[in-house]
């Protein structure tokens, strides 16, 4: 959606896309999305070695997205976005797994895109102020990577549909005394 908006007023949004590294309403946003996000999934880590540390693990982390809130306000927008990256690309892996189909490495490529720009942008956050700046230099340039971006999207929300027909066909019963269809495959990949 919000590549449409930007397709039809690129004028209105250049500004706003141009004042986003450096913007602290978005950053304090991000980087608690990014804390509570994080914390849920500490939550439901087994950590024997760490289990009577738990509560002041909780506790330092969240006193850390507070904190960095506070005294870490220049490209704050840009470092709460790579928190949020990397905890997303985790979650697209993670669900990616389970689909029983090649084109879930669609969305495994993809995730290690995001992972690897939410380090990039975790360690040069100025890096996202001159890509912003770079994309929004001339409207036919903005409308080209939007128009990317949408088909893209576009793209996902098909492969989407297709793993919820794959997800609903039924399974060929496993051959006795023989591997499972499928096995070696599933072996590949998780090593």
């Amino acid at each position: 959606m919000p590549q449409v908006y930007v397709l039809m007023k690129p004028a209105v949004c250049v500004p706003a896309l141009q004042r986003f590294p450096r913007s602290k309403p978005w950053g304090c946003a991000l980087v608690a999305l990014g804390t509570a996000w994080f914390l849920w999934l500490l939550k439901d880590e087994s950590i024997a070695d760490f289990a009577p540390y738990k509560p002041y693990m909780y506790a330092g982390f969240a006193l850390l997205g507070v904190l960095t809130c506070v005294f870490v306000s220049d490209f704050l927008a840009v470092r709460g976005l790579a928190l949020v990256l990397l905890l997303l690309a985790k979650l697209m892996l993670d669900t990616q797994r389970w689909v029983n189909s090649d084109w879930r490495l669609v969305i495994a490529v993809w995730a290690y895109v995001l992972a690897v720009a939410g380090m990039w942008f975790t360690i040069s956050p100025w890096r996202l102020r001159d890509l912003i700046n770079w994309a929004t230099a001339n409207e036919k340039r903005l409308r080209l990577l939007c128009g990317l971006r949408l088909a893209f999207g576009l793209f996902i929300v098909v492969l989407g549909l297709h793993f919820r027909v794959v997800e609903q066909k039924p399974q060929a019963p496993a051959v006795s005394g023989g591997p499972t269809p499928g096995a070696a495959r599933v072996s590949w990949v998780c090593v």
